[in-house]
């Protein structure tokens, strides 16, 4: 029996009998006395509180409080869990609740120095986030707990910013969080394909009786980033992008996602894109104005038209008293 699945049962023998000796451990588990004593060692060296009694009438056990533990987890692998907790948050958890009492047994349940070096390391990482509104919340447990369970919802979804609202029946298969947004992938019965829907866009969620099986290995963060990223496949339809500008701009363009992946060649002052034709006029554009004087577009020249009629339109737009 391994080293962890011994610490293991060793645990498990003291949840369940409340008080054991090393001798006894040793005999239940059939290893040396020696062995028991280095086990225990380590236990209490991962933050394992085991109390040890001295005497005829003594042995090893658990607080009364204790239910479970970080276990195995060295200081780095606690320290990774809290870090990733504050991400997790930040980011609209659903089950922040949960998360929060797992840190708390994590910072219960170690010594006092790995405690120190958790709390140090702790407020050296914060994340910058717009807060997620409560119903957001509450409609995230929901769909995480549906997609679970494989259950149909009715979910009423508000199509762009002035849509009108629409029942539909959705089979929900992951949820997928991309830059500040949570988004469910799932079978749109009104669609009849699969589809990816914006959480903050439902207006309602009502669990079905219909039960859904999953595609096998069907992946949600895949599917949204498939359905993100230009189209490549057709090599032959693609269009050249040729882009001059600030070595730092052109940098940070090579490394978008939406550009990153169509990248032929560059050099610290120019880039050579390829992309499909409805990237390239309906998201490129606004992407590209955002580096403002930053960078410029040689070619093609049909992109600067593009690029120069959208900006004049913001131009209009602002210029014109607004009702």
């Amino acid at each position: 029996m391994a080293k962890a699945d011994h610490m293991l049962s060793i645990l498990w023998l003291l949840k369940t009998r409340k008080k054991m000796s090393a001798s006894q451990l040793a005999d239940e588990l059939e290893i040396h006395i020696r062995t028991v004593y280095r086990y225990i060692d380590a236990l209490c060296a991962s933050g394992v509180p085991i109390i040890s009694d001295t005497g005829r009438t003594g042995g090893y056990q658990l607080p009364e409080h204790f239910v479970e533990s970080p276990l195995f987890f060295d200081i780095k692998e606690q320290k990774a869990l809290v870090h990733a907790a504050i991400f997790a948050q930040e980011a609209g958890y659903p089950h922040g609740a949960a998360l929060n009492r797992a840190v708390s047994k994590i910072k219960r349940f170690t010594n006092p120095a790995q405690l120190n070096t958790i709390e140090r390391h702790e407020s050296g990482i914060e994340v910058l986030h717009p807060p997620v509104h409560i119903l957001e919340t509450a409609a995230l447990q929901h769909l995480e707990a549906s997609i679970a369970a494989g259950l149909t919802l009715s979910v009423v979804y508000q199509t762009g910013y002035e849509g009108n609202s629409q029942e539909r029946l959705i089979d929900p298969y992951g949820l997928v969080y991309w830059k500040g947004k949570w988004y469910i992938v799932g079978f749109c019965h009104l669609r009849h394909e699969i589809r990816t829907f914006r959480v903050d866009r439902m207006k309602s969620l009502t669990e079905t009786d219909s039960i859904f099986q999953k595609p096998e290995a069907f992946s949600s963060r895949q599917f949204l980033l498939d359905s993100l990223l230009p189209n490549t496949e057709d090599e032959a339809s693609l269009i050249s992008i040729h882009i001059e500008g600030n070595p730092q701009a052109i940098n940070d363009l090579c490394q978008h996602w939406l550009l990153g992946h169509a990248l032929i060649e560059r050099t610290a002052y120019k880039a050579h894109f390829k992309l499909d034709e409805w990237t390239l006029y309906t998201q490129a554009p606004y992407l590209l104005l955002s580096y403002g004087g930053k960078l410029f577009v040689t070619q093609p020249q049909e992109l600067r038209e593009c690029m120069a009629e959208i900006a004049l339109s913001l131009y209009e737009y602002y210029q014109s008293p607004q009702q």
